[in-house]
């Protein structure tokens, strides 16, 4: 899928060229394709460069929660409830143990860790599949639940901000964790819905309703704020719970009587390695969103829709994040790419650049994840797993928008 995206970026780029340059008499648009090649690869290494101390420092704050046992600490109060949302798996199943500490690794940000847990978890459901080419009920919950999972502390997306320049790169915090918690709500009742889960079971209400509980105190006490008291207090929270996490994070582990420093030194490491990795990948996607911008093909896509929703007597001001949102469920180094470019355009503390990060933390990439999970393990009969992760997809996007508009709008 990736490589036809990529592929497509190219050659759509290049026949819009032709057009702009025969049709329009725009003998310059080569010029500024192949200057956007050069200017993206430049831009590329400079992002990469300023990940480095940020991923490096998050990595190894990561590590220390991991090996304090905070992930496995998470798992054990999140077992109950799995239990009874996937009936077909047995209580002391080793797939239990396997979901919920993808989940719970996903929820602390440890992106590294959930992928490997993750393939593990669909092994382990694989064991109860009465037919390995199609996928189970339990299945396709828990892909479901990875591609929507909330991400208290979307590392990766302040990392990108601050490095583009951010004044506040965590006042996207809050709106994340609304978002996000939209796409999960909404991913869970669709597959509830299609699969008859009972969600009235008390553990299960229990366990949903302090989520919501919480949510809507959030909600709640924002609503009673004014626009410069409501970035005041964003701002204020997201912080002091970050850096709250760090400090209870090396609390947890300093009382435990391990090395702090040296878990911290290894997971930093990882940091290191991991920005160094992604440049390549950073650089094909930048270089194809590049020439596609410079060939005029994306503006021809956001004007098309801008009047759309101009028609429509809508606000447009949200428009220009809209490439972010298209490609996120399909690509999610493409979906990285596009926020990039468009907080390198716009500028990261625009309003478009707040909503395409909010965006890129609202949902994971739905496609990929199917792909990778159920590829693991042979399943080619994904049943409902796709329409599922693309109502919490469209939830989470569209909670993204609403609620930026409510923050920043």
């Amino acid at each position: 899928m990736l490589n036809k995206i990529w592929l497509a970026f190219f050659f759509i780029a290049f026949s819009s060229g032709v057009f702009q340059w025969l049709v329009n008499g725009d003998s310059l648009v080569f010029e500024r394709i192949v200057g956007s090649v050069f200017s993206m690869s430049k831009i590329t290494v400079e992002i990469a460069i300023g990940l480095v101390g940020a991923l490096s420092f998050w990595l190894g704050v990561m590590k220390i929660a991991e090996k304090a046992g905070l992930v496995d600490k998470v798992s054990v109060a999140l077992t109950p409830l799995f239990v009874r949302l996937m009936p077909g798996v047995p209580k002391n199943h080793p797939a239990i143990a396997s979901m919920t500490m993808n989940l719970s690794a996903n929820v602390l940000g440890l992106d590294n860790a959930a992928t490997p847990m993750g393939i593990k978890a669909m092994k382990d459901l694989q064991t109860l599949n009465p037919e390995p080419e199609k996928a189970t009920n339990a299945q396709i919950l828990f892909l479901v639940l990875n591609t929507s999972s909330v991400t208290i502390f979307p590392i990766a997306v302040f990392v990108y901000r601050a490095q583009q320049g951010a004044v506040e790169p965590t006042d996207v915090f809050l709106p994340i964790l609304l978002a996000t918690s939209a796409s999960s709500f909404a991913g869970l009742l669709a597959v509830a819905f299609v699969q008859k889960i009972k969600l009235t079971n008390f553990v299960v209400l229990l366990y949903l309703g302090s989520f919501v509980a919480l949510i809507m105190g959030l909600i709640g006490y924002f609503a009673t704020l004014t626009a410069t008291q409501l970035s005041q207090q964003s701002s204020l929270l997201s912080n002091f719970l970050i850096f709250g996490f760090i400090v209870f994070c090396l609390a947890v582990a300093a009382r435990k009587k391990l090395d702090v420093y040296d878990a911290f030194v290894d997971g930093a490491k990882e940091g290191f390695s991991l920005a160094i990795s992604l440049i390549p990948y950073l650089l094909a996607m930048l270089v194809a969103i590049g020439v596609l911008r410079a060939s005029g093909t994306l503006d021809i896509l956001i004007d098309s829709i801008r009047f759309l929703v101009a028609a429509l007597g809508g606000d447009t001001r949200f428009v220009d994040a809209l490439p972010t949102a298209l490609i996120k469920p399909l690509s999610g180094s493409g979906a990285r790419a596009m926020m990039i470019e468009t907080m390198s355009t716009h500028g990261a503390d625009s309003f478009v650049g707040r909503i395409a990060s909010t965006i890129q933390g609202s949902t994971e990439t739905t496609f990929y994840v199917l792909a990778v999970y159920f590829g693991s393990v042979g399943i080619k009969h994904a049943r409902h797993a796709i329409a599922c992760g693309l109502i919490a997809d469209v939830a989470g996007i569209t909670a993204a928008i609403a609620v930026c508009y409510w923050f920043f709008g």
